[in-house]
């Protein structure tokens, strides 16, 4: 058993994902950074065109985020085992739970953003304006930002978890984990 363990070790060795996953995974992972800044740091502004340029773009990145997460779960589905896992038995099921948790609170807190946006209504910098989903329902709009602010808050904190688990496979495994995922390196 263990000498099958150490002999599939030997065979991940080197091996990287394909460039679209590895390109896929760092947008992802720049742009829920970013909208997750944005969200925390919008109500510094005061109301104004200063502070409608910043949730536009906020909105627009979560538009965006959202194009990069569907080709991210075509692209991953039609895409079955490329590589052969480095992890078996219990850390192998902690990270695939731990992907697909992942892409459920990025869909969830895209979807959750898209009706808080459709809520509140909004314009999008000044060029054009999106309706109110229920005009004067203060309460429902409320209530989907807190959902959404709560979804995003839950995926910064599954993605910090997950980076954290890569750097342990890197510092203390020593194996090929985040190697694997790295943008730059030999092919």
């Amino acid at each position: 058993m263990r000498n099958s363990i150490l002999m599939q070790s030997v065979m991940t060795q080197g091996l990287r994902h394909d460039a679209v996953t590895i390109v896929l995974h760092w947008v992802t992972a720049a742009l829920v950074v970013a909208l997750w800044t944005i969200g925390q740091t919008v109500d510094v502004f005061p109301n104004g065109p200063v502070r409608i340029d910043y949730r536009s773009i906020h909105i627009v990145l979560g538009a965006i985020l959202a194009v990069v997460v569907l080709a991210r779960l075509a692209w991953r589905l039609a895409q079955r085992d490329v590589l052969p896992p480095i992890d078996h038995g219990l850390l192998l099921a902690i990270a695939r739970v731990t992907h697909w948790t992942l892409y459920v609170l990025l869909v969830v807190t895209i979807v959750l953003g898209a009706n808080y946006t459709w809520a509140r209504g909004d314009s999008i910098f000044n060029v054009f304006t999106i309706p109110q989903m229920v005009p004067g329902d203060r309460a429902l709009t409320h209530q989907i930002g807190d959902w959404h602010a709560l979804a995003a808050n839950g995926l910064l904190i599954v993605a910090g978890v997950h980076a954290a688990a890569a750097l342990f496979h890197h510092y203390i495994l020593r194996d090929e984990t985040l190697r694997r995922m790295l943008p730059w390196g030999p092919r």
